[in-house]
């Protein structure tokens, strides 16, 4: 993670709470019962002291309706997948080095503790690097995320490799959390949200 002198909201202001729209204030009043709840519970900072949204939650404001299906699919994509909390969390790491997403590493170096990730080893993956000590499943989600992350293509031996040990629905499971965790890193990074 990089140093940064941004304000919170990176390139966009902080949503007032009170001067949201009524489909704005029905998104603010859902993330407030949900991300905000977990994160706060994981000693993650999603929130000023004023209320305001940080992280990619005050972005998810700008377009409440496409934000109510991303969270639809980002519901069913954790809470049906088949891969294991610390392989899930991997991608995600993986996902949030590829795009630099500052905010998004800060927050899941945190999850990935809960999903018994050792500390060095996140601490590697999110500097790009496939730490030794990691687990061969672990290691496997890292290679592979990379790998579609940074040049699109999965080779035949590394497909092989990774079907093998997830299966064609695990490898869908990993697409779909990549799917959700691209888009959450990419607003990230285009509006330069910094790590609180």
């Amino acid at each position: 993670m990089t140093e940064s002198t941004r304000p919170l909201g990176g390139r966009l202001p902080l949503a007032d709470p009170a001067a949201l729209a009524p489909a704005q204030r029905e998104l603010y009043d859902q993330l407030i019962g949900t991300w905000v709840a977990f994160t706060d519970k994981l000693g993650i900072r999603s929130t000023t002291e004023d209320g305001r949204l940080i992280g990619p939650f005050n972005a998810l404001l700008l377009h409440p309706e496409v934000t109510a299906k991303l969270l639809e699919f980002q519901a069913a994509e954790s809470a049906n997948t088949g891969l294991s909390p610390s392989v899930r969390e991997v991608v995600i790491i993986v996902l949030g080095f590829v795009y630099a997403a500052d905010y998004e590493l800060y927050a899941h170096k945190i999850v990935a503790r809960t999903a018994g990730l050792a500390d060095d080893h996140v601490v590697a993956l999110a500097g790009g690097d496939i730490p030794e000590g990691l687990g061969e499943h672990e290691k496997l989600a890292a290679r592979l995320t990379l790998a579609m992350a940074t040049r699109r293509h999965i080779d035949e031996e590394l497909y092989q490799e990774a079907e093998s040990a997830f299966g064609a629905k695990g490898l869908f499971d990993i697409a779909a959390v990549m799917g959700v965790y691209h888009t959450v890193c990419t607003m990230l990074t285009l509006f330069e949200v910094p790590a609180p």
